[in-house]
């Protein structure tokens, strides 16, 4: 996750770096984010989107034991779905993270 934040703008960076504080005060306030930030991908990995000036960032991270929030990587969409093998790099990074 950081190699990505370190290949953005710093306006973009900080935008990406806002809207995760946004989703920590939410979780810990027990409030939940609009589908078009945040959603459940698959096996409790989960994606945040954030619009930058002309292209969308997305942020995978999960839940440590529903209270701490993991960020795994990201990337720049350029799809409508969210590939595959990012998802899978996601749950490779939460296996190695709880080995």
């Amino acid at each position: 996750m950081i190699d990505f934040l370190e290949s953005l703008s710093a306006k973009e960076k900080a935008l990406i770096l806002k809207n995760i504080e946004k989703l920590i005060e939410y979780k810990n306030n027990n409030y939940s984010l609009s589908s078009k930030s945040t959603k459940p991908l698959q096996d409790d990995i989960f994606e945040l989107k954030v619009e930058l000036q002309n292209k969308i960032s997305r942020s995978l991270y999960f839940y440590e034991h529903n209270q701490m929030i993991i960020f795994t990587n990201g990337f720049i969409k350029k799809t409508q779905k969210t590939p595959s093998k990012k998802i899978i790099k996601a749950k490779a990074i939460r296996e190695v993270y709880y080995e």
